[in-house]
């Protein structure tokens, strides 16, 4: 079984798969443990529009080459 906390809830899962999707969706910092373990964080990718993250951050990194 898997857990997931977030804020003063908590889910379970059967997989992990399942936890991570979830978490992926709710885009929102979340807890999962599983098999003694724990994970922290805000899951899943923000994109890159017109140069800047989804924060309204400017991106900045260019790869070098030599």
């Amino acid at each position: 079984m898997v857990t997931v906390k977030h804020n003063a809830e908590t889910h379970e899962f059967e997989t992990l798969d399942q936890a991570m999707e979830w978490a992926k969706n709710l885009g929102e910092f979340v807890t999962i443990q599983f098999n003694g373990n724990e994970v922290v964080g805000k899951f899943g990718v923000d994109s890159i529009t017109d140069g800047k993250f989804s924060d309204g951050e400017d991106y900045l990194w260019k790869k070098r080459r030599r």
